[in-house]
């Protein structure tokens, strides 16, 4: 039922703003037209006339729309509540998706991917208008999602160890990518890295869950306070964690990284390693182009082009932090934000003493072939993937490339798994 509101809500709001983008086509048409009959004296004013008339009856008939709308919504919603109250109250706690590769194709596993991929393209929208949808941010042990409390994380983490592995994904995904592809690399559909780190070094795997759609910053926010109540009830002495994002997810690990020790955190003493598989650090190509190419549409007054305009400047402020690979608040605000982003942002520095691992890929088998450095894994190049500019350091940072592996490979890929291991046994 919450997933029924919240998809009748989208729709509901995606009906509202078609009206919008058809009052935008008028408009751009009427301007066009206006353009040339303002250059001709005797019919310029009887034409804006005309264009008054067309104007109030076009917002009349697009309000009665909204209205229709509103009105089915409220009527649908009664009818939901109706449901509610018959079948009784749902389950506490939601069963997630199994960690599983061969999960794929079930109506539990699409369902879950839907809901990932909408809160990568309008998350935001969905914490501005409180759309259900919204996956927040959770805390995920086995095929659990655990609340941070002291008797909730003692159950499910009964047989913890004082060494935690925290797995971040990436955008419009959720927590399930990690196994992707596990059946047809490691033989075994159950099989990601926590399970392998469990296995091999005894770690504890613990995945992270949350809305990809939101500014990195403000997941950074959450994830560094998640992972302070994590640490002040984890049922025995946490002595390290080691920290893994994929692409978004490197991002947002180092803006809590830095949110953590901005205020204080005593879960940033305990972080070890940080390994970021395929990050954007200096930004990711396809929203770089999708910045430009809305920049470029928005400057044509066409409805072929205003339309799209709209449609782009939509995507969500998650995918819009991927131009530059914004960590903090800073690089929104001000008059030159933009440029203070792409010159790598305020200083977000890396943690004193953490280990750091960049991992990046290509599409070509050689990482140094030309196709390879130029496109790299088709969604972040190796320079990217590479880690942010460092001017100084004193604490090691490793950088790998694979080559012939793609961007959403690298999340479970033994290869990878190799290098993750070999570091972590040191």
């Amino acid at each position: 039922m919450r997933r029924l509101r919240g998809l009748k809500q989208l729709v509901h709001d995606a009906v509202d703003a078609t009206t919008h983008l058809v009052k935008e086509g008028h408009d751009s048409t009427a301007r066009a037209v206006l353009r040339v009959t303002d250059r001709i004296e005797p019919i310029a004013g009887a034409a804006r006339g005309v264009d008054d008339v067309r104007r109030v009856s076009t917002d009349l008939v697009l309000a009665s729309v909204r209205i229709v709308n509103r009105a089915v919504e409220v009527v649908t919603n009664a009818g939901i509540g109706l449901a509610e109250r018959t079948a009784g109250p749902e389950p506490a706690a939601e069963r997630a998706v199994p960690m599983r590769s061969d999960a794929t194709g079930g109506a539990a596993w699409l369902t879950d991917a839907a809901v990932g991929l909408v809160n990568g393209v309008v998350g935001d929208q969905l914490v501005a208008r409180g759309n259900e949808l919204d996956l927040g941010m959770e805390l995920r042990v086995g095929d659990a999602y655990v609340p941070l409390e002291a008797e909730a994380l003692a159950a499910a983490l009964a047989n913890a160890s004082a060494k935690a592995a925290v797995f971040v994904h990436g955008l419009g995904t959720t927590e399930w990518s990690w196994c992707l592809l596990a059946d047809r690399y490691h033989g075994d559909p159950a099989v990601c890295f926590g399970t392998l780190l469990e296995r091999d070094l005894g770690y504890t795997p613990l995945f992270i869950r949350y809305n990809t759609g939101k500014k990195i910053a403000e997941n950074g926010r959450r994830l560094a306070n998640l992972l302070e109540r994590l640490t002040a009830h984890y049922p025995t002495p946490l002595e390290e964690l080691t920290l893994f994002g994929h692409s978004m997810g490197g991002l947002v690990v180092r803006s809590a990284c830095h949110h953590g020790s901005a205020v204080g955190h005593q879960w940033v003493g305990r972080v070890r390693r940080v390994f970021c598989l395929a990050s954007p650090h200096r930004g990711a190509p396809l929203e770089k182009f999708g910045h430009l190419l809305t920049r470029a549409l928005d400057a044509v007054d066409l409805p072929g082009t205003q339309i799209p305009a709209r449609i782009l400047e939509a995507r969500s402020a998650g995918i819009q932090d991927l131009r530059h690979g914004t960590l903090v608040d800073d690089d929104w605000l001000g008059p030159d934000a933009d440029a203070t982003a792409a010159e790598g942002g305020r200083s977000v520095p890396l943690l004193p003493g953490v280990r750091y691992h960049f991992f990046s890929a290509t599409v070509t088998q050689d990482p140094a072939h030309p196709l390879g450095f130029l496109v790299g894994d088709l969604l972040v190049r190796v320079p990217s993937g590479s880690g942010p500019e460092v001017t100084e350091s004193t604490f090691p940072i490793e950088t790998e490339c694979y080559g012939g592996v793609m961007h959403h490979e690298l999340q479970n890929h033994p290869q990878v798994y190799q290098q993750i291991r070999a570091c972590c046994s040191e």
